[in-house]
């Protein structure tokens, strides 16, 4: 199925094709956890979903830190 959402980091607007069905999305949208709906799609799909948030962009965003093990 084709989603199109916008970011609400960005302000873009993407479309993604996402391997769900209609009755999950309206699952979802009734008040359902979207991983119990739509266990079978990644991480990122699910975030793309719920924030239209791409995986790209959040790494952008938020950089994984660089910490030597001596900082712990």
């Amino acid at each position: 199925m084709k989603i199109t959402m916008t970011s609400m980091l960005s302000g873009k607007t993407r479309t993604r094709d996402i391997n769900i069905t209609e009755t999950q999305v309206e699952a979802w949208k009734s008040g359902k956890m979207i991983q119990d709906v739509m266990p079978d799609i990644i991480a990122a799909d699910r975030e793309f979903l719920i924030t239209g948030v791409t995986a790209e962009e959040w790494d952008e965003a938020f950089p994984p830190e660089d910490y030597d093990d001596e900082d712990f």
